[in-house]
Protein backbone atom coordinates (compact mmCIF):
# COMPACT_ATOMS: atom_id res chain seq x y z
CA UNK A 1 0.00 0.00 0.00
CA UNK A 2 2.73 2.23 1.07
CA UNK A 3 4.45 1.42 -2.06
CA UNK A 4 1.78 2.62 -4.46
CA UNK A 5 1.11 6.08 -2.74
CA UNK A 6 5.32 6.24 -3.48
CA UNK A 7 4.52 5.65 -6.91
CA UNK A 8 1.55 7.81 -7.26
CA UNK A 9 3.42 10.86 -5.50
CA UNK A 10 6.71 10.56 -7.70
CA UNK A 11 3.98 10.58 -10.85
CA UNK A 12 2.69 13.65 -9.67
CA UNK A 13 6.19 15.45 -8.85
CA UNK A 14 7.04 14.79 -12.26
CA UNK A 15 4.00 15.88 -13.56
CA UNK A 16 4.63 19.75 -11.55
CA UNK A 17 8.33 19.54 -12.54
CA UNK A 18 7.17 19.20 -16.42
CA UNK A 19 4.46 21.53 -16.20
CA UNK A 20 6.79 24.26 -15.01
CA UNK A 21 9.19 23.69 -17.40
CA UNK A 22 6.76 23.98 -20.46
CA UNK A 23 4.81 26.85 -19.20
CA UNK A 24 7.64 29.51 -21.06
CA UNK A 25 6.89 27.43 -24.09
CA UNK A 26 3.01 27.43 -24.10
CA UNK A 27 3.27 31.34 -22.88
CA UNK A 28 5.28 32.04 -26.03
CA UNK A 29 3.56 29.50 -28.42
CA UNK A 30 0.04 30.89 -27.59
CA UNK A 31 1.03 34.57 -28.98
CA UNK A 32 2.17 32.81 -32.48
CA UNK A 33 -1.13 31.18 -32.33
CA UNK A 34 -2.78 34.12 -31.74
CA UNK A 35 -1.25 35.85 -34.83
CA UNK A 36 -1.57 33.05 -37.01
CA UNK A 37 -5.36 33.01 -36.53
CA UNK A 38 -5.39 36.68 -36.80
CA UNK A 39 -3.65 36.44 -40.12
CA UNK A 40 -6.15 33.77 -41.33
CA UNK A 41 -8.88 35.66 -40.55
CA UNK A 42 -11.27 37.09 -43.22
CA UNK A 43 -11.43 40.45 -43.37
CA UNK A 44 -14.31 42.61 -44.83
CA UNK A 45 -12.78 42.42 -48.84
CA UNK A 46 -10.87 39.92 -49.31
CA UNK A 47 -9.17 38.53 -52.97
CA UNK A 48 -9.91 34.78 -53.20
CA UNK A 49 -7.11 32.93 -51.82
CA UNK A 50 -5.18 30.24 -53.84
CA UNK A 51 -3.61 27.70 -51.70
CA UNK A 52 0.40 27.46 -52.61
CA UNK A 53 0.72 23.40 -52.84
CA UNK A 54 4.16 22.12 -54.43
CA UNK A 55 2.29 20.10 -57.53
CA UNK A 56 4.38 18.25 -60.28
CA UNK A 57 5.09 19.77 -63.33
CA UNK A 58 2.71 18.85 -65.36
CA UNK A 59 -0.24 20.16 -62.59
CA UNK A 60 2.48 23.37 -62.41
CA UNK A 61 1.36 24.30 -66.12
CA UNK A 62 -1.79 23.75 -65.67
CA UNK A 63 -2.55 25.22 -62.64
CA UNK A 64 -3.55 29.01 -63.08
CA UNK A 65 -1.85 30.41 -59.60
CA UNK A 66 -3.21 34.66 -60.31
CA UNK A 67 -5.72 35.75 -58.71
CA UNK A 68 -8.34 36.92 -60.95
CA UNK A 69 -11.17 38.83 -59.10
CA UNK A 70 -12.05 40.12 -56.19
CA UNK A 71 -14.76 39.04 -54.05
CA UNK A 72 -16.56 40.27 -50.73
CA UNK A 73 -17.21 38.52 -46.97
CA UNK A 74 -21.46 38.05 -47.62
CA UNK A 75 -22.28 40.55 -44.78
CA UNK A 76 -24.56 41.83 -46.25
CA UNK A 77 -27.21 40.60 -49.25
CA UNK A 78 -25.81 43.73 -52.18
CA UNK A 79 -21.89 42.19 -51.62
CA UNK A 80 -22.76 38.34 -52.01
CA UNK A 81 -22.17 38.08 -55.81
CA UNK A 82 -20.25 41.26 -56.20
CA UNK A 83 -17.42 40.38 -58.38
CA UNK A 84 -14.72 42.87 -59.48
CA UNK A 85 -11.88 42.04 -61.95
CA UNK A 86 -8.38 42.73 -60.27
CA UNK A 87 -6.09 45.74 -61.31
CA UNK A 88 -3.87 46.61 -58.99
CA UNK A 89 -2.30 48.71 -61.79
CA UNK A 90 -4.43 51.08 -62.09
CA UNK A 91 -3.79 54.96 -60.64
CA UNK A 92 -5.55 55.40 -57.59
CA UNK A 93 -5.60 59.36 -57.48
CA UNK A 94 -7.92 61.58 -59.89
CA UNK A 95 -7.41 62.06 -63.65
CA UNK A 96 -5.48 65.07 -65.42
CA UNK A 97 -7.65 67.60 -65.37
CA UNK A 98 -7.29 69.71 -68.31
CA UNK A 99 -7.95 66.25 -70.09
CA UNK A 100 -11.51 66.33 -69.40
CA UNK A 101 -14.75 67.93 -69.00
CA UNK A 102 -17.83 67.63 -67.80
CA UNK A 103 -20.44 65.50 -68.17
CA UNK A 104 -24.39 67.28 -68.13
CA UNK A 105 -27.05 64.49 -68.49
CA UNK A 106 -30.06 64.50 -70.13
CA UNK A 107 -31.67 61.52 -68.87
CA UNK A 108 -32.04 59.99 -72.31
CA UNK A 109 -34.11 63.20 -73.74
CA UNK A 110 -33.94 65.25 -77.19
CA UNK A 111 -33.38 68.87 -77.38
CA UNK A 112 -37.58 69.04 -77.03
CA UNK A 113 -37.99 67.07 -73.86
CA UNK A 114 -38.66 63.56 -75.08
CA UNK A 115 -37.18 60.41 -74.42
CA UNK A 116 -35.38 59.24 -77.28
CA UNK A 117 -32.83 56.33 -75.59
CA UNK A 118 -34.96 54.52 -72.61
CA UNK A 119 -33.34 53.45 -69.30
CA UNK A 120 -31.13 56.43 -68.70
CA UNK A 121 -31.42 58.51 -66.43
CA UNK A 122 -30.01 59.44 -62.83
CA UNK A 123 -26.06 58.34 -62.14
CA UNK A 124 -23.16 59.48 -60.25
CA UNK A 125 -21.89 62.87 -61.57
CA UNK A 126 -18.72 62.31 -63.75
CA UNK A 127 -16.28 63.74 -66.09
CA UNK A 128 -15.60 62.69 -69.64
CA UNK A 129 -12.10 61.82 -70.18
CA UNK A 130 -10.67 63.59 -73.73
CA UNK A 131 -8.75 60.11 -75.50
CA UNK A 132 -7.02 60.81 -78.42
CA UNK A 133 -8.25 58.52 -80.96
CA UNK A 134 -6.32 60.36 -83.78
CA UNK A 135 -2.41 60.03 -82.68
CA UNK A 136 -1.07 62.86 -85.08
CA UNK A 137 1.87 63.55 -83.15
CA UNK A 138 4.84 61.60 -83.68
CA UNK A 139 7.77 60.90 -81.95
CA UNK A 140 7.92 58.17 -78.61
CA UNK A 141 6.11 58.66 -75.96
CA UNK A 142 6.24 57.60 -72.37
CA UNK A 143 3.35 55.87 -70.65
CA UNK A 144 2.87 57.59 -67.27
CA UNK A 145 -0.10 55.65 -65.66
CA UNK A 146 -2.95 53.53 -66.44
CA UNK A 147 -6.56 54.98 -65.33
CA UNK A 148 -10.08 53.97 -64.83
CA UNK A 149 -12.27 55.38 -67.64
CA UNK A 150 -16.09 56.14 -66.21
CA UNK A 151 -17.39 56.14 -69.98
CA UNK A 152 -15.60 53.05 -71.29
CA UNK A 153 -15.13 49.41 -70.56
CA UNK A 154 -11.54 49.81 -71.25
CA UNK A 155 -8.22 51.33 -69.28
CA UNK A 156 -6.69 54.59 -70.35
CA UNK A 157 -3.30 54.94 -70.07
CA UNK A 158 -2.10 58.60 -69.36
CA UNK A 159 1.17 59.32 -72.10
CA UNK A 160 3.67 62.47 -71.73
CA UNK A 161 5.45 63.53 -75.82
CA UNK A 162 9.26 63.50 -75.51
CA UNK A 163 9.34 66.45 -78.27
CA UNK A 164 9.97 69.84 -76.20
CA UNK A 165 8.45 71.90 -79.03
CA UNK A 166 5.54 70.62 -78.40
CA UNK A 167 3.46 73.04 -75.89
CA UNK A 168 0.27 72.79 -74.37
CA UNK A 169 -2.25 70.10 -74.43
CA UNK A 170 0.04 68.31 -77.08
CA UNK A 171 2.29 67.31 -74.44
CA UNK A 172 -0.20 64.97 -72.18
CA UNK A 173 -2.68 63.22 -73.78
CA UNK A 174 -4.90 60.23 -72.75
CA UNK A 175 -4.49 56.81 -75.06
CA UNK A 176 -6.76 53.44 -74.84
CA UNK A 177 -4.66 51.19 -73.21
CA UNK A 178 -3.65 48.04 -74.97
CA UNK A 179 -3.65 44.93 -72.65
CA UNK A 180 -0.03 44.49 -70.42
CA UNK A 181 0.86 48.24 -70.69
CA UNK A 182 2.24 49.19 -67.91
CA UNK A 183 3.58 52.82 -66.60
CA UNK A 184 7.02 53.49 -67.88
CA UNK A 185 6.72 51.83 -71.14
CA UNK A 186 7.53 53.63 -74.28
CA UNK A 187 4.19 53.87 -77.63
CA UNK A 188 4.84 55.77 -80.88
CA UNK A 189 2.79 56.77 -82.99
CA UNK A 190 4.34 56.29 -87.26
CA UNK A 191 0.44 57.71 -88.52
CA UNK A 192 2.46 60.49 -90.52
CA UNK A 193 4.85 57.30 -92.00
CA UNK A 194 8.05 55.81 -91.40
CA UNK A 195 10.43 58.17 -90.74
CA UNK A 196 13.83 58.57 -93.10
CA UNK A 197 16.58 56.54 -91.74
CA UNK A 198 15.40 55.00 -89.34
CA UNK A 199 15.57 51.62 -90.90
CA UNK A 200 18.55 51.90 -93.60
CA UNK A 201 17.27 50.39 -96.98
CA UNK A 202 13.57 51.05 -96.04
CA UNK A 203 11.72 53.75 -98.10
CA UNK A 204 8.15 54.51 -97.43
CA UNK A 205 5.93 55.52 -100.14
CA UNK A 206 2.80 54.49 -101.29
CA UNK A 207 4.16 53.42 -104.87
CA UNK A 208 7.23 51.20 -103.25
CA UNK A 209 6.04 49.57 -100.73
CA UNK A 210 9.35 48.07 -98.89
CA UNK A 211 11.38 47.77 -101.97
CA UNK A 212 15.04 50.03 -102.17
CA UNK A 213 14.56 53.51 -104.90
CA UNK A 214 17.51 52.18 -107.09
CA UNK A 215 17.89 49.43 -108.94
CA UNK A 216 20.38 48.49 -111.43
CA UNK A 217 19.02 46.72 -114.33
CA UNK A 218 21.93 46.06 -116.01
CA UNK A 219 23.41 43.55 -113.43
CA UNK A 220 21.02 40.85 -112.34
CA UNK A 221 22.49 39.56 -109.14
CA UNK A 222 21.36 43.26 -108.03
CA UNK A 223 18.04 42.98 -108.36
CA UNK A 224 18.28 39.72 -106.05
CA UNK A 225 20.54 41.94 -103.57
CA UNK A 226 18.23 44.67 -103.23
CA UNK A 227 15.02 42.60 -102.87
CA UNK A 228 16.87 40.35 -100.28
CA UNK A 229 18.02 43.67 -98.49
CA UNK A 230 14.55 45.00 -98.88
CA UNK A 231 13.20 42.49 -96.88
CA UNK A 232 15.65 42.05 -94.28
CA UNK A 233 15.02 45.82 -93.95
CA UNK A 234 10.90 44.91 -93.37
CA UNK A 235 12.08 42.64 -91.28
CA UNK A 236 13.89 45.37 -88.68
CA UNK A 237 11.11 47.85 -89.52
CA UNK A 238 8.67 45.23 -88.13
CA UNK A 239 10.96 44.22 -84.69
CA UNK A 240 11.01 48.37 -84.14
CA UNK A 241 7.41 49.40 -84.92
CA UNK A 242 5.11 46.13 -84.00
CA UNK A 243 4.68 46.86 -80.13
CA UNK A 244 1.60 46.92 -77.85
CA UNK A 245 -0.17 50.74 -78.25
CA UNK A 246 2.09 51.42 -81.27
CA UNK A 247 -0.12 52.85 -83.95
CA UNK A 248 0.98 51.76 -87.50
CA UNK A 249 -0.57 52.22 -90.97
CA UNK A 250 -2.51 48.82 -91.90
CA UNK A 251 0.35 48.46 -94.92
CA UNK A 252 3.46 47.50 -92.72
CA UNK A 253 1.15 45.37 -90.55
CA UNK A 254 2.42 41.98 -91.09
CA UNK A 255 -0.84 38.88 -91.32
CA UNK A 256 -1.40 37.38 -88.55
CA UNK A 257 -0.98 40.20 -86.28
CA UNK A 258 -3.34 41.62 -82.98
CA UNK A 259 -4.76 44.75 -83.71
CA UNK A 260 -7.34 47.10 -82.36
CA UNK A 261 -8.22 50.78 -82.50
CA UNK A 262 -8.76 50.69 -86.50
CA UNK A 263 -9.78 53.30 -89.12
CA UNK A 264 -11.69 53.28 -91.68
CA UNK A 265 -10.56 56.97 -93.21
CA UNK A 266 -6.95 57.58 -93.56
CA UNK A 267 -7.36 61.21 -92.33
CA UNK A 268 -9.97 60.07 -89.71
CA UNK A 269 -10.19 58.76 -86.09
CA UNK A 270 -10.21 55.51 -84.96
CA UNK A 271 -13.89 53.80 -84.84
CA UNK A 272 -13.53 49.73 -84.83
CA UNK A 273 -12.66 47.50 -82.34
CA UNK A 274 -11.87 49.50 -78.83
CA UNK A 275 -14.36 47.96 -76.47
CA UNK A 276 -12.41 45.66 -73.10
CA UNK A 277 -11.17 43.25 -74.11
CA UNK A 278 -11.81 43.22 -77.65
CA UNK A 279 -8.95 42.65 -80.88
CA UNK A 280 -8.90 42.45 -84.53
CA UNK A 281 -6.43 40.54 -86.46
CA UNK A 282 -4.97 41.27 -90.77
CA UNK A 283 -6.27 38.75 -92.19
CA UNK A 284 -4.19 39.32 -95.89
CA UNK A 285 -2.56 42.42 -98.03
CA UNK A 286 -4.43 42.44 -101.75
CA UNK A 287 -1.78 42.24 -104.06
CA UNK A 288 -3.18 45.45 -105.67
CA UNK A 289 -1.96 47.22 -102.41
CA UNK A 290 -5.54 49.12 -102.31
CA UNK A 291 -7.09 47.28 -99.54
CA UNK A 292 -6.11 44.90 -96.14
CA UNK A 293 -8.93 42.33 -95.47
CA UNK A 294 -9.25 42.50 -91.59
CA UNK A 295 -11.14 40.12 -89.40
CA UNK A 296 -12.87 41.90 -86.36
CA UNK A 297 -14.01 40.70 -83.22
CA UNK A 298 -17.71 39.93 -84.41
CA UNK A 299 -15.87 37.04 -86.90
CA UNK A 300 -16.95 39.73 -89.85
CA UNK A 301 -13.71 40.26 -92.60
CA UNK A 302 -13.87 43.17 -93.99
CA UNK A 303 -12.02 45.10 -96.71
CA UNK A 304 -10.08 48.45 -95.25
CA UNK A 305 -7.67 50.57 -96.88
CA UNK A 306 -4.15 50.08 -96.48
CA UNK A 307 -3.55 54.10 -96.03
CA UNK A 308 -5.76 53.58 -92.82
CA UNK A 309 -3.85 52.88 -89.25
CA UNK A 310 -4.62 50.64 -86.08
CA UNK A 311 -2.86 50.33 -82.75
CA UNK A 312 -0.89 46.96 -81.83
CA UNK A 313 -2.39 44.57 -79.53
CA UNK A 314 -5.64 43.77 -77.77
CA UNK A 315 -7.65 46.26 -75.74
CA UNK A 316 -7.05 46.22 -71.97
CA UNK A 317 -9.28 44.76 -68.56
CA UNK A 318 -10.42 41.72 -70.79
CA UNK A 319 -11.91 40.35 -67.51
CA UNK A 320 -14.83 43.16 -67.41
CA UNK A 321 -17.61 41.03 -69.51
CA UNK A 322 -17.00 38.25 -66.17
CA UNK A 323 -17.64 41.16 -63.81
CA UNK A 324 -20.91 40.93 -61.24
CA UNK A 325 -22.91 44.27 -59.86
CA UNK A 326 -24.30 42.10 -57.23
CA UNK A 327 -27.10 43.95 -56.78
CA UNK A 328 -29.31 46.48 -58.85
CA UNK A 329 -28.32 49.58 -57.08
CA UNK A 330 -24.98 49.52 -58.51
CA UNK A 331 -26.97 49.62 -61.94
CA UNK A 332 -28.28 52.86 -60.50
CA UNK A 333 -25.36 54.59 -59.30
CA UNK A 334 -24.30 53.86 -63.08
CA UNK A 335 -27.11 55.16 -64.76
CA UNK A 336 -29.11 53.01 -65.79
CA UNK A 337 -32.77 52.81 -65.01
CA UNK A 338 -35.10 49.68 -64.43
CA UNK A 339 -36.37 47.46 -67.90
CA UNK A 340 -40.01 46.95 -67.73
CA UNK A 341 -40.97 43.51 -69.65
CA UNK A 342 -43.49 43.85 -72.31
CA UNK A 343 -46.05 41.32 -70.65
CA UNK A 344 -46.30 43.22 -67.41
CA UNK A 345 -47.27 46.59 -69.59
CA UNK A 346 -50.83 47.48 -70.86
CA UNK A 347 -51.96 47.19 -74.58
CA UNK A 348 -51.48 50.50 -74.96
CA UNK A 349 -47.83 50.38 -74.50
CA UNK A 350 -46.56 47.07 -75.64
CA UNK A 351 -47.78 44.38 -78.13
CA UNK A 352 -46.83 42.14 -75.82
CA UNK A 353 -49.10 43.95 -72.94
CA UNK A 354 -52.72 43.64 -71.50
CA UNK A 355 -54.71 40.07 -71.20
CA UNK A 356 -55.66 38.25 -68.34
CA UNK A 357 -52.58 36.64 -66.50
CA UNK A 358 -49.38 35.68 -67.77
CA UNK A 359 -50.28 36.07 -71.44
CA UNK A 360 -49.08 37.90 -74.81
CA UNK A 361 -52.20 36.19 -76.98
CA UNK A 362 -49.81 33.85 -79.31
CA UNK A 363 -48.12 36.64 -80.87
CA UNK A 364 -44.21 36.53 -82.49
CA UNK A 365 -41.93 38.25 -79.73
CA UNK A 366 -41.64 41.71 -80.76
CA UNK A 367 -40.06 45.20 -79.65
CA UNK A 368 -41.71 47.41 -78.37
CA UNK A 369 -42.27 49.42 -81.59
CA UNK A 370 -43.32 46.25 -83.02
CA UNK A 371 -40.03 44.50 -85.38
CA UNK A 372 -39.93 41.16 -84.90
CA UNK A 373 -37.19 40.36 -82.59
CA UNK A 374 -34.97 37.13 -81.56
CA UNK A 375 -33.33 36.19 -84.91
CA UNK A 376 -34.87 38.20 -87.26
CA UNK A 377 -33.06 40.06 -89.99
CA UNK A 378 -33.84 43.61 -90.04
CA UNK A 379 -31.21 45.13 -92.24
CA UNK A 380 -29.08 43.08 -95.03
CA UNK A 381 -25.55 44.61 -94.90
CA UNK A 382 -23.06 43.05 -97.01
CA UNK A 383 -22.82 40.83 -100.19
CA UNK A 384 -26.33 39.32 -99.65
CA UNK A 385 -28.00 42.94 -99.07
CA UNK A 386 -29.17 45.49 -102.06
CA UNK A 387 -26.76 46.56 -104.66
CA UNK A 388 -23.90 48.65 -103.30
CA UNK A 389 -25.34 48.64 -99.68
CA UNK A 390 -21.65 47.70 -98.25
CA UNK A 391 -19.08 45.98 -101.23
CA UNK A 392 -16.56 46.51 -98.27
CA UNK A 393 -17.63 42.97 -95.81
CA UNK A 394 -15.98 39.98 -97.69
CA UNK A 395 -17.83 38.03 -95.50
CA UNK A 396 -20.37 38.63 -92.69
CA UNK A 397 -20.21 37.97 -89.33
CA UNK A 398 -21.45 34.34 -88.18
CA UNK A 399 -25.24 33.63 -87.15
CA UNK A 400 -27.22 31.32 -85.65
CA UNK A 401 -25.86 27.86 -86.51
CA UNK A 402 -22.75 29.01 -87.97
CA UNK A 403 -22.01 31.19 -84.52
CA UNK A 404 -22.66 27.99 -82.44
CA UNK A 405 -20.71 25.69 -84.47
CA UNK A 406 -23.00 23.60 -85.70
Amino acid sequence: MLSARGLLRSCFSALNVGSSSSSAFASSSSSSILANALSRARRYATEAITTQQSPSEVNAALTRTSVLYKTYKPITPGIRHLKRPLSPHLYQGRPLRELTIALRKRGGRNSHGRITVRHRGGGHKQRIRIVDFMRTNPGPCDVVRIEYDPGRSAHIALIKNRNPELCGGKVWSYILAPDNLRAGDVVESFRQGIPDGLVPGFVDSKEIRGKALEVNEDDPESKTQTASTASLALGVLRAITIKPGNVVPLRLIPPGTIIHNIALNPQGRAILVRSAGTFGQVVMHEKSGKYTHVRLQSGEVRKVLQDCVASIGKVSNPLWKNRNLGKAGRNRWLGRRPRVRGMAMNRCDHPHGGGRGKSKGNKQPRSIWGWLTKGKRTRKPGPKGPKNSNKLVVRERPRGKEKRGL
